[in-house]
């Protein structure tokens, strides 16, 4: 099982890693929707750090518990239209 839950964390953290440079704030800045997109970002790369520094410290739950919730913001982000997101591959389900 050790192994099973260090590949998943793993595969994971480069969805995260990959979705988190994929994605791009659709609406302007200086807007409310823009803002919460910035948030839903900061959100993602915040728990993708966090998720790193469970990593070092051997805790790969959390880190895998981290890694799903930082995709979950940009996937929810995207399907609102908060992102621009690539709509073939993997790393969104919109």
């Amino acid at each position: 099982m050790a192994a099973d839950i260090e590949e998943k964390t793993d595969r994971y953290e480069r969805l995260l890693a990959e979705a988190v440079d994929a994605a791009t704030v659709a609406p302007p800045a200086d807007t409310p929707m823009g803002e919460a997109a910035a948030e839903c970002l900061e959100m993602a790369e915040s728990y993708l750090a966090d998720g790193r520094h469970f990593r070092e410290d051997d805790d790969l739950v959390n880190a895998l518990a981290s890694f799903s919730y930082g995709h979950a913001w940009l996937d929810a982000g995207a399907r609102v239209g908060l992102f621009d997101v690539p709509t073939d591959g993997h790393l969104f389900t919109v």
